[in-house]
């Protein structure tokens, strides 16, 4: 793969990702690779003393706020409170399939690419760590497990990987793991998601 970024920038423009039909409170989160050979994924890890997703690894994000022109705004917004990642250091490529987190929260993934010598800094009341996941660990099938669950009588694979000493997991790995089959063919196994029973695509 000589150049990731220039394939991932193609695949998106052509990618039709999933849109929800129905109405719902709203969210948007920040899938930000550096600009680096071996991109890096910016990760997340939550503070433990937050109410929701505490603890968690997640794309920097959170709740559209009424002054949000919209959900790209929103992304772009929390992950500068989040990470002091300026939004006019983000050039935005593309976006991913919307899905709903555990909190019923219609999450619309943005995908950027920042420069990798861009120093970023966790906001200590939110965020824990930040972690420069390389793509290339991501996309290596021995770094990443598959977990089989029961979910409405059907058996479903969920992507997990593990990260110094932390686990990417739940939403965030969905996330990830479509951003990995659209730009780079890693051919994760994807069931759709019951949310994608009733959407279109964009």
């Amino acid at each position: 793969m000589s150049d990731p970024l220039h394939q991932l920038r193609h695949r998106l423009q052509r990618h039709r990702p999933w849109r929800l039909r129905t109405a719902g409170r709203e969210a948007g989160v920040l899938l930000a690779l550096t600009d680096s050979a071996d991109p890096e994924v910016i990760v997340t890890l939550r503070s433990p003393y937050l109410s929701t997703h505490s603890g968690e690894m997640a794309f920097p994000g959170g709740k559209r706020d009424p002054e949000d022109p919209d959900l790209l705004a929103t992304a772009l917004r929390e992950a500068e409170e989040e990470i002091a990642l300026p939004l006019g250091q983000v050039e935005v490529i593309g976006s991913l399939g919307q899905v709903v987190s555990k909190h019923l929260l219609q999450v619309t993934p943005w995908v950027g690419v920042i420069p990798s010598c861009l120093p970023l800094e966790p906001n200590p009341g939110e965020i824990d760590s930040i972690h420069r996941v390389p793509l290339s660990y991501l996309l290596d099938p021995a770094n990443r497990r598959l977990d089989q669950i029961d979910f409405a009588g059907k058996v479903r694979y969920v992507p997990a990987w593990h990260w110094q000493g932390e686990v990417i997991w739940g939403l965030t790995a969905y996330i990830l793991a479509e951003l990995l089959n659209v730009g780079f063919d890693a051919d994760i196994p994807m069931r759709p998601r019951p949310e994608h029973r009733e959407t279109e695509h964009e």
